[in-house]
């Protein structure tokens, strides 16, 4: 029996970790609709360009790109201004054309996966899409002329700094023979990747769409199998991560929209009445969204905050409406557990305690790693002890095994009676080690999940937490430590069982090759512990027994079996009674 549960919780540990790796691995997961044209061509655009800027002057000219620094005179209506803001934690552009943002590169987090690192850029550079913050209506002649729009611009500070931390940027744009007015007024903070948005517009009597732009916030689509990727919402209580294909739309009580990637994300949290969110996918890899707004009905003014930055929980937690849960610390087999979660959240909190002293994620690890351990010895032992027990009977289970191999009922009679008889629980060994379960599933995520380790040295080689370790040292002393664990832990398998199992660590070994080096630093200082524990256990707590063969003749270990009719036992021998019995 107790074979069968150790299985079991194998097999399935097997699937939680390898299943969704394995599917990618080989290429099983269905690949997002891809959309053969982009939804801006080229021509389309220079085509929009030249119609606004005959409508503002009647100049036929191409528009010029060029970029103004802060304090400069705003350009031409002609040409295409940027206007740069930089903070203490990114460096942004936003151009007069459609008044969008053109650039967004955090200064303090950088590519991982070219040889030279560089601020990681939000804005996605390839194909024409529309960018962040662009204004979108269903009636194309409208959204033809708001698509080509070219807005004036000023702005009242010159640099953000500490001593000048806010600032704002005002883009107006204006065609009376369309009677149409929309003023976007953009105010950015020095020490905040937030900003506060409002947009008042005049004749514009439908729905409007504000646009998150196009993988915004997504900037590395990377192969984790944990935490979606792409569009994500809150609409009244429920959080809702899906993937269009190609298109989706929702409406309800909008408490914010995000795209997201498992580290970074872009959000608009509406201060006004939002009526609804939408998301599309573009091509592969690549999908756009935004929030459906009625300005009518508030003055024909929209306002909303946008953040663009990590996924760091004390951030996402002060902006409230529980955006902390877009970091997936709840998951466990591809979904979100409140159970996992509430583990999680406190486990996250020591975690970080830890690094305030520490100032080493690695060294904050393992610490965590010990007090867990530390916590659970007393199921440890209780596991322990229960396991030696059944490895204790196992030579009298094996025999009844054999005996009683044709009546299922009587073999599970006398095992019960066997367990009594000896105090043993057959399932004692494993519900100390489901109990931990929640605990090792919260790590396992925070771990995998945060933000903080990406780019965390550690000690030697290990130079970035959040990526595999380039040497393999770390995956391969996991699966030598996971081989050392099984050798010294008593178990009720017969050998050749046990050298099936010798093949857990091969496989671990092998997948843990791609996981985060914070991840499987976690996992050998926990072999390492347990090993400990386990040597310390039998050298000076409790004797570790000897496991023995059973032996050929079943009836030696076997209790005098008893008649159940009549309660009187029968003598071992050549299945003769004697004479007293019989009378």
């Amino acid at each position: 029996m107790e074979k069968r549960i150790v299985i079991f919780l194998v097999i399935s540990l097997l699937i939680i970790i390898g299943y969704d790796f394995l599917l990618k691995e080989f290429g099983l997961l269905p690949k997002p609709i891809q959309v053969e044209e982009s939804q801006f061509q080229d021509t389309d655009i220079q085509n929009l360009q030249s119609e606004s800027i005959i409508n503002n002057s009647g100049d036929r000219s191409g528009a010029i790109k060029t970029a103004r620094e802060p304090g400069e005179a705003s350009s031409s209506s002609k040409v295409e201004a940027l206007e740069n803001i930089e903070t203490s934690l990114y460096q942004a552009s936003i151009s007069n054309h459609g008044a969008q943002i053109s650039s967004w590169k955090l200064k303090h987090y950088f590519t991982q996966d070219t040889d030279t690192p560089e601020p990681i850029e939000f804005v996605y550079p390839e194909g024409h899409f529309p960018g962040p913050l662009s204004v979108q209506v269903p009636n194309p002649i409208v959204a033809k002329l708001l698509k080509s729009a070219v807005y004036e611009v000023t702005r009242d500070f010159h640099t953000l700094s500490s001593g000048n931390p806010a600032g704002t940027l005002t883009y107006t744009f204006r065609d009376d023979e369309a009677g149409i007015v929309v003023i976007k007024t953009l105010t950015f903070h020095y020490d905040s990747y937030l900003i506060d948005v409002v947009i008042k517009t005049e004749g514009l009597e439908e729905a409007v769409e504000v646009l998150l732009g196009t993988n915004f916030g997504v900037a590395e689509w990377g192969q984790g199998f944990i935490g979606a990727i792409g569009p994500a919402w809150m609409i009244g209580d429920m959080l809702e991560k899906e993937s269009p294909e190609p298109e989706i739309r929702k409406s309800g009580d909008i408490r914010w929209a995000a795209l997201q990637d498992k580290y970074f994300i872009s959000v608009m949290i509406p201060e006004t009445s939002a009526r609804g969110v939408f998301a599309r996918t573009e091509t592969e890899r690549v999908v756009s969204g935004g929030v459906v707004f009625s300005p009518s009905s508030e003055n024909n003014r929209i306002a909303f905050q946008l953040y663009a930055g990590p996924k760091q929980f004390d951030a996402m937690k002060n902006l409230g409406h529980e955006l902390e849960d877009t970091i997936d610390f709840g998951w466990f087999i591809y979904g979100n557990w409140d159970i996992v979660r509430a583990v999680a959240k406190p486990l996250f909190y020591v975690l970080r305690f830890l690094y305030e002293y520490t100032n080493n994620w690695g060294v904050s690890i393992i610490l965590l790693t010990l007090g867990i351990k530390l916590l659970f010895v007393p199921l440890q032992y209780k596991s322990y002890k229960s396991m030696q027990g059944m490895q204790k009977i196992q030579p009298k289970v094996q025999a009844m095994q054999q005996k009683f191999k044709d009546d299922r009922e009587r073999l599970n009679r006398e095992l019960i009676k066997l367990y009594k008889e000896h105090k043993v629980n057959p399932v004692g060994g494993c519900l100390p080690m489901l109990l931990q379960m929640p605990a090792f599933i919260s790590l396992f995520n925070i771990l995998y999940m945060t933000v903080d380790l990406r780019q965390a040295p550690f000690a030697l080689w290990i130079t970035d937490l959040s990526v595999p370790d380039p040497f393999y040292v770390l995956p391969i002393l996991m699966g030598v430590s996971m081989v050392l664990q099984q050798k010294i832990m008593p178990t009720t398998m017969d050998p050749t069982q046990a050298k099936m199992m010798l093949l857990l660590p091969v496989f671990l070994t092998f997948l843990f090759l791609t996981f985060p080096a914070g991840l499987v630093l976690y996992w050998v200082t926990n072999n390492v512990l347990t090993i400990t524990q386990q040597f310390v256990t039998d050298r000076f707590i409790l004797k570790k027994p000897t496991f023995t063969q059973p032996p050929s003749d079943p009836q030696e270990v076997l209790p005098e079996p008893t008649d159940e009719s009549s309660g009187s036992k029968k003598k071992k021998g050549k299945g003769k009674i004697s004479q007293k019995e019989s009378e």
